[in-house]
């Protein structure tokens, strides 16, 4: 089926309170600032979000982390927001912190449909602790790390065509793709929408088969 064409706080009403999140994009690079704005407006809180360094103090995901609307966070990368850091002192936020990798390789596993999965990667660090760990006959330790999948995914892409397949421009790929096969509803914020048979198939990333509602201009 085509995917939805809506505004951004129409396509946002489908987050719910307590939902889980995943946000594309790398720092403030390829993010869905549309929808992060419209999820602000919403009103929705206790939300889990999955974002590799939930954004900036009081940009992207962090304008959500400021307003005190997120109780969890998984990420690999979170220096550029010193929020997060704060927020876990004073208690009422969890994090989880991932190996940037391992965090990827989570999110395309969800997205095949692979429970988990085990990687050297943290093994024997503070990361591994209370991780299930298993010594294969190459004699290293590795780590069971479990898939990630999101009630929602809110993505970034450059253009999209009437039916919802997607394209990308330069390192908005970064996550913004995986995300896009790892949760039960995915809503795309697009720069451009264009006619069906106006994009090169070789050029689609992400087929429309996995897109729900997209965000146009």
């Amino acid at each position: 089926m085509p995917a939805v064409f809506e505004d951004a706080s129409t396509a946002i009403a489908r987050v719910r309170d307590g939902d889980t999140i995943m946000s594309g994009g790398f720092g403030l690079a390829g993010i869905p600032v549309r929808l992060i704005d419209a999820l602000l407006r919403s009103g929705r809180r206790d939300l889990t979000v999955i974002s590799n360094n939930v954004g900036e103090p009081g940009k992207g995901m962090g304008v959500l982390l400021r307003e005190g609307r997120l109780r969890r966070v998984v990420g690999s990368y979170f220096t550029p927001n010193p929020d997060v850091a704060v927020a876990k002192r004073e208690g009422w936020l969890e994090v989880d912190l991932l190996p940037q990798g391992t965090m990827s390789e989570a999110i395309r596993a969800g997205g095949a449909g692979i429970p988990a999965f085990y990687t050297p990667t943290a093994a024997g660090t503070p990361l591994a602790e209370g991780k299930e760990t298993r010594v294969f006959d190459d004699g290293r330790e590795y780590v069971l790390e479990r898939a990630l999948r999101a009630d929602v995914a809110l993505v970034h892409a450059r253009c999209a065509d009437r039916l919802g397949n997607l394209v990308y421009r330069g390192t908005s790929r970064n996550f913004n793709a995986m995300m896009a096969t790892a949760a039960n509803v995915v809503i795309a914020e697009v720069e451009e929408v264009v006619e069906i048979g106006d994009l090169d198939p070789d050029h689609i990333v992400t087929p429309h088969v996995y897109i729900d509602v997209v965000v146009g201009p």
